[in-house]
């Protein structure tokens, strides 16, 4: 049976470089992944509650099958398992199983999975190799590619983590009919961020396509390879965010603000639709200091509207934030040098840029008067 891989996208880091492995039923190669990582691994599997209802016992046949030895440790689903407490467990169970430096850690699940069993690994016996197997849209085109793993912290989303990258990430397009529309959509504003960070032809044919991405139509293996693409570019350039990498938090300082303000409870708010309000709210800041025209962010703002994303602060159900704490959040971005506040701006579609001296007191104002729309 050969490999069912429709893209081959390659992330290249020297003797860290790996490839990603796009395309339909691409899960049932796992055992030959694992094979040609190491040969005689053995593997621990992280994953969590509803990934592993939905697809754990298909991963753990294929690896039977091949007669590979496997472990689970199952988290609880959602952000807050991106926690100091939860990352403890996982390190503990992974060193109960006694899998050695040369065995895998197999992170399968969405960002939070990815994340989590990402940093585990990067510190269990001060390194184990591990693939990732991305089960959401949005850890398929962003968080399981360019070797960003970490935790959060009180005091802010990703504070505590390591660049660690993976062996191999596998892609399978299947698993994503098990998906929430609620999480397909929140993965979908990753998707189209890379349009409007450098890409500006593909944010006009998400346009035109988007109906046939949610229709997992021919266009979604488009939509995912040419992401995969472009995180792939900027990584290369730029592996540990020294400079460019920087521009693919595009709406993230925003973003992460709003979650933190939530206490990251997925019921009001998930990662991807903070980043859908943060990237709104980014063109209307770069429109208020005159660097991108009303037409840009009325463009954007009408697309992630017409996909069924929030668009406004007053969209998240529940109390509404103030400033300051909004403020508190935005204060601890990693982005933050000597107090001045970095943030990633746009003078358009497609040509976001770096402004790291934006005074907070700007800041503000503009939040301000955005609690009122």
């Amino acid at each position: 049976m050969s490999m069912a891989v429709k893209d081959l996208v390659n992330v290249n880091l020297g003797d860290r470089s790996y490839a990603i492995k796009i395309g339909k039923g691409v899960l049932s190669h796992i055992a030959e992944t694992v094979k040609s990582v190491s040969a005689d691994a053995r593997c621990v599997i992280v994953t969590d509650t509803n990934v592993n209802v939905a697809h754990g016992d298909s991963l753990r046949g294929i690896l039977d099958e091949q007669q590979i030895q496997h472990f689970t440790i199952e988290v609880e689903s959602g952000e807050k398992s991106k926690s100091w407490s939860v990352f403890q467990l996982v390190v503990d169970d992974i060193l109960a199983t006694k899998l050695e430096r040369n065995d895998l850690v197999i992170a399968f699940g969405g960002g939070v999975v990815g994340d989590l069993a990402g940093f585990a690994a990067s510190v269990v016996r001060r390194g184990m190799r591990f693939i990732q197997i991305p089960t959401s849209l949005l850890a398929q085109v962003d968080s399981s590619v360019g070797g960003k793993t970490g935790i959060n912290s009180s005091h802010g989303k990703n504070l505590v983590g390591a660049f660690y990258q993976p062996a191999e990430v596998l892609i399978d397009l299947d698993v994503l009919k098990t998906l929430s529309p609620r999480e397909f959509r929140a993965g979908y504003a990753e998707v189209a961020k890379y349009g409007l960070i450098k890409y500006p032809d593909f944010f006009s044919w998400l346009e035109q396509n988007y109906g046939d991405v949610f229709s997992h139509g021919g266009a979604l293996a488009t939509a995912i390879r040419t992401s995969c693409e472009a995180k792939a570019e900027i990584v290369a350039a730029d592996e540990t965010e020294a400079g460019q990498r920087a521009l693919l938090n595009l709406g993230h300082t925003f973003g992460h603000a709003l979650e933190g303000y939530t206490a990251y409870d997925g019921t009001r708010l998930v990662h991807g639709e903070g980043v859908a309000i943060g990237m709104v709210l980014a063109h209307r800041f770069s429109n208020r200091l005159n660097h991108c025209s009303m037409d840009d962010v009325s463009r954007v703002e009408a697309h992630l509207k017409a996909v069924g994303l929030p668009t406004n602060i007053s969209d998240i159900p529940g109390e509404q934030p103030g400033v300051e704490t909004l403020m508190s959040f935005i204060a601890q971005d990693k982005k933050v040098k000597r107090g001045a506040l970095t943030f990633i701006l746009t003078k358009g579609i497609g040509k976001s840029y770096i402004a790291d001296d934006i005074p907070p007191s700007e800041v503000s104002g503009f939040l301000t008067e955005q609690m009122t729309k």
